[in-house]
């Protein structure tokens, strides 16, 4: 069945699976943008052809060169996509978080290409194989139409952020970047890394260190082990809009 062969490939990667409570399960996929406006009996039919599975944090979900299309739908956790240089570096293109998809599957837009998926934290994921995804498409186009525009919003940020690295300092985009992490100031940014600040930013662990130095000595942040709180968020807003200086 698709859901076996579903479990198969997230199983290639990821801890061991289950299909937990259906209830739950379902619960959290009508929650989902993308599937609001679905019944419940076609949200009984997207419960039965995926698969609920569990990856810990920095575990490979998915890889270049896995066999077959496939979605995600990321439950809970946070997932980075991201490439490797032909030295072995890091660049994270993007970070996604709960509540909506990834994967590779061409017929909603959503390739992977060379990117790698990795558990930026403990997730929980329900894995739809193609032939479901197609079915699903063509009987509620709001659902692909959903998907488009969450893709779309995708490449504006990936966009924005090549923008930011032809125009602006390595300070002024880790401030632009700890404004996204931290909700606009909302909440502390906790289980961080400077390497994982620096994988996002396509720049080296030393320079981030540097710039969350100048940053915490001009007030604009305090650093705690794995923690970032802003402390004077117009500062940082600031900081996030100054232009490289030639």
């Amino acid at each position: 069945s698709a859901a076996g062969q579903a479990t198969a490939v997230a199983t290639s990667t990821t801890v061991p699976t289950t299909r937990g409570e259906p209830s739950n399960k379902i619960a959290y996929l009508s929650a989902m943008r993308i599937f609001r406006d679905l019944s419940p009996d076609e949200m009984k039919m997207i419960d039965a052809s995926t698969v609920m599975t569990t990856a810990k944090k920095d575990k490979i979900i998915y890889m270049p060169g896995e066999s077959g299309e496939i979605l995600f739908f990321l439950k809970k956790g946070s997932v980075h996509l991201y490439r490797l240089s032909s030295e072995g570096r890091k660049l994270i293109i993007q970070t996604v978080g709960p509540m909506t998809f990834f994967g590779e599957m061409a017929v909603v837009g959503q390739q992977m290409y060379d990117l790698f998926a990795e558990a930026a934290e403990e997730c929980t994921v329900c894995v739809m194989r193609r032939p479901d995804v197609e079915r699903l498409i063509l009987s509620k186009p709001k659902v692909a139409l959903r998907m488009l525009e969450e893709i779309g919003q995708r490449m504006h940020d990936v966009q924005q952020r090549l923008s930011d690295s032809a125009f602006k300092s390595v300070p002024a985009r880790l401030a632009s970047l700890l404004l996204t992490l931290s909700n606009n100031g909302g909440h502390e940014i906790k289980g961080i890394r400077h390497q994982d600040l620096a994988d996002m930013l396509g720049t080296y662990r030393e320079t981030v260190s540097d710039s969350l130095g100048e940053l915490r000595d001009q007030g604009i942040i305090e650093l705690g082990r794995k923690e970032i709180i802003v402390d004077d968020l117009e500062a940082l807003r600031e900081k996030a809009e100054e232009e490289r200086k030639h």
